[in-house]
């Protein structure tokens, strides 16, 4: 009898010491890329964006519009892959944010359109500035925000305890772009007398030039001592208002002018640009009133590619060594966003459910063919599924609701493979002239009489499934893990079941139970 090529692989791993060792090592890279690929609630999307931006101060929005807008525009529309492009004129600034088309390199992309833009200046109309080019990414959106807020501390004294937090936190790995949000920025205002000023014989831009040149420090040598280096720097940036009111800004009748005496110096507040306000609700129902505090949140994003959970955990440790010393005891930090959190306890709960899955499966087997049969099932899914989950990790996908959704949706299908081989060799093996021709050949007969069709029924799912994969738009990127996964899990089923399934009939075949050892 002519053995076709499922009964060749059965009959070389069907008693082979590999086999076993081929179910461990797929177990253990599943397990590692389990533990090594990213994970997050939702697959990301490469959308290269970007803000240009152009001020043009003076102008009315019709004369931005025509001047600058439009005019950019068409330069950015001759960018090779860019697909929309939205624009907005505003009295003395004009934006054009521009989209490139899903899946183009992000720094190429950029690169075009710096290119380009870099190669009109001499378009640019009198008084606008150069173009200021911003990315933009889905990597932007805060994965944690932090808090601060205290019912003692002022908002100037919260924003800038807030703004030494958000330098030692942009020192933890993989720490994207951080924001603060809230509070009140300290500042230093400088109200000139313009009659003095002029009184005195001095002009404006001699005063800025004096602030500029004292709000410098430089280095200006280094030496060795003690076996320990000291840099050496001169001058000292304004630190409080004595410092800005002593600034010598001229001379007058051979007198040296300081600002106090030009200008009215205050050290204080400035503008507020956002709230923020951390409240408790009412402690009874009498209490109607709601207890409000000054507040600055801190938003981190991570950077592309990375693990949110582990960027998350490390910010989070870093502040915890933090408090005591950079935090005062009496400043709260409550975690108000938590996108590591969340991405952890739903990728988790879809690994349950897809453990559940795996169960269910294998008891519908035990109660159809048999316990013993349902055991063989029980190994050839999680072989399968450990070994597609590497593809996932090679291929750049993260752990994400659609990527294990893929898993989940793959179990029904990656399933049939190993059934038909196990119920087919169950078949035979109950067959009169299997106690003559050997358990074994039994079992490789068995599975090259199915090869053919499984081989054929699994192909055919792929090439139904995989065009998927090549859907444009932002749709493809999204869903694309489904058809990759899925079809990695049918290949790696196939292999399974010709490889791993038949060694289950390695038995004794007086006892003539399939799954049950040779006595040696």
């Amino acid at each position: 009898m002519k053995i076709g090529l499922a009964g060749k692989l059965a009959g070389a791993f069907i008693n082979s010491k590999l086999t076993p060792l081929i179910i461990v090592a797929s177990l253990l890279l599943g397990l590692f890329a389990v533990l090594k690929t990213p994970r997050e609630e939702e697959p990301q999307i490469v959308v290269p964006m970007a803000d240009v931006m152009v001020r043009m101060p003076g102008a009315s929005s019709k004369e931005v519009e025509q001047r600058v807008t439009s005019p950019m525009e068409k330069l950015i529309w001759e960018v090779p892959g860019v697909e929309y492009v939205y624009s907005t004129s505003s009295p003395g600034e004009s934006m054009v944010v521009v989209r490139f088309l899903v899946g183009q390199d992000q720094e190429r992309a950029f690169v075009r359109l710096r290119e380009k833009l870099q190669g009109h200046f001499d378009i640019i109309p009198p008084g606008a500035s150069q173009p200021i080019i911003k990315a933009r990414s889905i990597d932007d959106v805060p994965v944690l925000a932090l808090t601060l807020h205290s019912d003692k501390v002022d908002s100037v004294t919260l924003r800038e305890l807030a703004s030494r937090l958000d330098q030692a936190i942009k020192s933890v790995p993989n720490v994207g772009e951080t924001n603060l949000i809230g509070g009140v920025r300290r500042e230093i205002r400088i109200g000139i007398d313009k009659a003095k000023l002029s009184s005195l014989g001095l002009g404006l831009d001699e005063l800025i030039n004096a602030l500029a040149a004292g709000n410098v420090q430089s280095p200006n040598g280094r030496f060795s001592l003690k076996n320990e280096e000291i840099v050496v720097k001169s001058g000292d940036p304004y630190r409080d208002r004595a410092a800005v009111a002593a600034i010598v800004v001229g001379a007058s009748s051979g007198k040296p002018i300081r600002l106090d005496e030009v200008a009215k110096i205050t050290d204080g507040a400035g503008e507020v640009e956002n709230y923020v306000f951390y409240g408790a609700g009412p402690s009874s129902k009498d209490d109607a009133r709601k207890v409000l505090e000054s507040a600055v949140t801190i938003s981190v994003a991570k950077r592309q590619g990375v693990n949110a959970i582990e960027v998350v955990n490390g910010v989070l440790a870093k502040v915890e060594t933090l408090k005591g010393t950079l935090i005062p005891s009496d400043v709260t930090i409550t975690t108000t966003r938590n996108y590591g959190e969340s991405s952890a306890e739903k990728s988790n709960e879809l690994l349950f459910h897809m453990g559940i899955a795996v169960i269910s499966v294998t008891i519908l087997i035990a109660i159809s063919l048999g316990r013993k049969e349902s055991l063989v099932v029980l190994t050839a899914i999680p072989v399968t599924l450990a070994l597609t989950l590497l593809v996932f990790y090679l291929y750049g996908f993260t752990l994400n609701r659609i990527t294990l959704f893929a898993l989940i949706f793959s179990i029904g299908i990656l399933v049939d493979d190993a059934i038909v081989v196990v119920e087919n060799i169950v078949r035979h093996l109950r067959m009169p002239e299997a106690k003559d021709q050997g358990v074994l050949k039994t079992a490789i007969v068995a599975v090259d009489e199915v090869g053919n069709p499984t081989i054929l029924a699994t192909f055919a799912v792929i090439a139904a499934i995989l065009p998927m994969a090549f859907v444009g738009g932002l749709m493809g990127p999204y869903m694309r893990p489904i058809p990759v996964g899925a079809s990695a899990a049918m290949i790696f089923s196939l292999l399974v079941a010709f490889i791993v399934t038949p060694r289950g009939s390695d038995q004794n075949p007086q006892e003539g139970k399939f799954g049950e050892a040779r006595p040696p």
